[in-house]
């Protein structure tokens, strides 16, 4: 009877505890539920901000921009018949809307040439009356022309060198044809830095060695500040065949507003063709 009794507490006890426990457990899986929704609004609310922040960072990021000057060209230069010409003669057509010279030699030494350039506006303006290239580093004086009027464009015939010109095999040490167009000023004249003073063309000129067609290699731009730059061709959605001289030039009787690009780092070594690439690095 005792047993019966203690049994009796006992069911009576768990029954009471029934309760207590359903209780636990439904606190239990709210807290469960709870942990749940907020892992699960945590990883939404990341992948909402995720985007922004990376577009916050993007805007924070340095982007290296290109500072671009507006550089007044006031020469122009450009080869007639450029792919029939050779060493028989030579036709330039140039124009200039300040007054110049014009200077041209015959076999250039590139090295000698690269490293001239590089000289301060002072210093060669210096040169240029006499020989902006010293004698030592050409074959011959092509043409010597002082004191030129502002004109629009007009012919040059440069006649074949006597005795032919010797560049040997390539590659070679030496430009066949360097053109100067050297602005004049007077002795105190002071000029804006941003102004040109030269423009220097590198001809290449087909023979039986090099028989590359007859074309300007590269036109190097000189401001009065000493910046030296290589005139690129800007390749325009026009579809008309321009030359290099054509699409750096403002004005010269062209209808279409042009521009042109210029590398401002220097170059250890310039881009040329494989016949002209110095043996010396």
């Amino acid at each position: 009877m005792s047993a019966f009794s203690t049994l009796a507490f006992s069911a009576a006890e768990i029954t009471n505890l029934l309760p207590l426990t359903a209780v636990i457990v439904c606190i239990g899986a709210t807290i469960m539920f709870l942990i749940k929704a907020a892992v699960i609004l945590r990883v939404q609310a990341d992948d909402v901000l995720r985007p922004s922040n990376v577009t916050q960072q993007n805007h924070n990021v340095h982007v290296p921009r290109l500072k671009m000057t507006r550089v007044h060209i006031p020469f122009t230069f450009r080869l007639l018949d450029a792919g029939n010409n050779s060493f028989d003669e030579v036709r330039l057509a140039v124009s200039s809307q300040v007054k110049y010279s014009l200077q041209a030699f015959w076999g250039v030494s590139i090295r000698e040439l690269h490293v001239s350039l590089w000289r301060t506006w002072n210093d060669l303006r210096e040169a240029s009356n006499s020989h902006i290239v010293d004698s030592s580093y050409c074959q011959q004086l092509a043409t010597n022309v002082r004191c030129c009027q502002p004109h629009t464009e007009h012919i040059i015939a440069l006649q074949s060198p006597k005795p032919p010109l010797i560049l040997g095999a390539p590659p070679r040490l030496s430009y066949p044809l360097v053109v100067f167009m050297i602005r004049e000023t007077e002795p105190e004249e002071l000029l804006h830095p941003d102004e040109t003073v030269i423009l220097v063309n590198v001809v290449h000129l087909r023979d039986p060695v090099c028989p590359l067609p007859t074309s300007v290699l590269a036109q190097y731009l000189k401001q009065a500040s000493g910046q030296l730059s290589c005139l690129k061709q800007l390749y325009l959605a026009t579809g008309d065949p321009m030359t290099a001289d054509e699409a750096t030039t403002t004005g010269a009787g062209c209808n279409t507003t042009l521009a042109m690009v210029v590398e401002l780092a220097p170059q250890e070594q310039p881009s040329l063709p494989e016949h002209y690439r110095s043996r010396n690095r």
